[in-house]
Parts: structure tokens; sequence; C-alpha cells
């Protein structure tokens, strides 16, 4: 019975760490209606931070050693913060949430060619022909979208976030595999959550308006994305090829433009519909060989 349990939760784990990720674009929209994007993220954390504490109390994990303190510090920041602060910086910027989502959606293509010299992971001619596809499937989605102005600084952020998530989902597999992850995700995002409160102090006002709006919203970004989808992300790359997991990326956008289209009227065309078929066959192809080569 548990391991027909184990298998299911394997099976589901994609799809549900996709709708989860996806949820974080739209929520954040909601938290940036009442407070500045580095502000919000130093809250949001402080929140994550005393419920990993918590659990780590509770739990008693291995902790680990300085190295592996240092690894979770470079990876937190990484995952977590030039990630997340990237993200909430476009969406401030006036990238619509369906949008915001697009550049980190380049992260297979970046994840793949990095993860076959740094991790020696080989990427064969099937996996590259998904990845393309969903690269395709991704600008058709951005098709006739504005590009300059204050989105201009947007679309930057987002590739800092494109960069950042890629990175830090390399590093993590490689040096932070090993460590348990309540006391690695601890460390990492007590380590975010003042990397978020000294920038925020830095360059902004820090104001914050205690609506209901802005409570529930960081509720469900601590509680169900850095608690829930992280942990979940971490448990698939553990289990999986650092491609294979990099591929879930090209259905957030998609099912984040849906979400978006839904909540906030963002406009949702033939093409972009397109767009996101294109994706779900990227992500088919090249989970198809990854989950042949490790079965």
């Amino acid at each position: 019975m548990s391991k027909d349990f184990e298998n299911l939760a394997a099976r589901a784990a994609p799809a549900i760490f996709v709708v989860l990720w996806s949820t974080g674009f739209v929520v954040t929209k909601y938290a940036l209606n009442n407070a500045e994007p580095l502000t919000y993220l130093a809250i949001r954390m402080a929140v994550v931070v005393a419920m990993m504490a918590v659990i780590v109390a509770v739990a008693r994990p291995p902790w680990p050693d300085r190295v592996g303190i240092a690894h979770s510090v470079v990876s937190g920041i990484l995952v977590h913060g030039f990630y997340l602060g990237g993200t909430a910086v476009a969406i401030a910027h006036s990238i619509p949430a369906g949008l915001s989502a697009l550049i980190p959606g380049l992260q297979p293509i970046l994840t793949s060619t990095l993860a076959n010299r740094w991790l020696g992971e080989r990427v064969t001619p099937l996996q590259w022909t998904g990845l393309l596809l969903g690269l395709a499937g991704v600008v058709l989605i951005l098709h006739d979208r504005p590009m300059s102005g204050e989105a201009g600084w947007g679309w930057l952020a987002s590739g800092v976030s494109l960069v950042s998530i890629t990175l830090g989902t390399l590093y993590q597999r490689r040096y932070c595999g090993k460590i348990d992850w309540r006391a690695g995700n601890l460390v990492q995002y007590a380590a975010v959550m003042i990397f978020f409160a000294a920038a925020a102090g830095m360059f902004e006002t820090n104001v914050v308006h205690w609506t209901g709006e802005f409570v529930l919203s960081v509720a469900w970004l601590a509680v169900v994305l850095s608690i829930g989808s992280i942990g979940l992300l971490y448990w698939l790359i553990r289990r999986s090829a650092a491609t294979s997991v990099a591929s879930l990326f090209y259905l957030v956008p998609a099912v984040t433009a849906v979400m978006a289209f839904v909540l906030f009227g963002e406009r949702l065309d033939a093409v972009a519909i397109l767009g996101m078929i294109a994706c779900a066959a990227a992500v088919f192809l090249v989970n198809r060989r990854a989950r042949g080569r490790d079965g």
C-alpha cells in the first residue's frame, strides 16, 4: 500500500508543483497592492523562518556542517533571493502576472546547457527537440507584448530571475542534495530574510498596508509556496535529472496565464494558446526521455 501511494505521489508531484508554483505569480500581484516588492518579501521570509524554526525544533533533523551551511546560504540566495526578488520587481514594474512567468520559463534551455557541462547529464537529441519546442511555445505566448519603458525594467528583472533560478536549481542538486531539507531550508530562508530586509532598508520606504488582502497573500505565499512548493521542488530535484525538473517550468507560463485570465482578465488569444500547447508537448518529450533513462 505504501509503495502504491509512493508511486501515486511521484506521478502527481510534477502537476501539483506546476499549479502551486504558478499561483505564486498571481498572488504576488495581490501582495504588491499593499507593499513594495522587497519589503513584502522580507515580511514573507520572516513568516517562513518562524514556521521552519518550529518544524526544525519539533523534528530535530541532523544539522549541516559549516560547508553545508555555506552551500545552503548560496543556494537560498539564488533560488529564493534573486529569483523571487526579480519576479516581484517585474510585477511591480507593470509586467502582468500572466507574463511574469515567461522569462523564467526559459529556464530549461539554460539548465540543459549547463547541466550537460556541470553535472555530466547527457541531453539527448529528443530532449533538445523538446526544449526547443518549449522555447517556441514561450515565444508564441510572448508575442505582441510591450518590451520598452517601465516594462523594460520589468523584463530585465525577469531575466535576473531566469539566471538565478537556473543556477540555484543546479547548485542545489550538486551541493545540497544530501542536506536534510528541514535544516537546509531554515538556513536558506534565514539568509534570504536578511538579504531582503537589508535590500528593503536601502532601496524602499518600507510602507505596508496591513489589509486582509495582504495578510492572506503573504500567508499563502509563505505556507503554500515557500514551504510546500519549494519542498516539493527539492524533492523532485533529488529524484530526477536537472533537465527533467527544469522542463516543468515550461508549463508555468501557460498555467499562470490561465489563472491571470480568470482573475484579472489578462488577454489570452489563439496564438498564446498555441504556445501553451507547444510548451506541454515540450515537457512530454523531455520527461519521457528522462524517465526512460532513470528507469
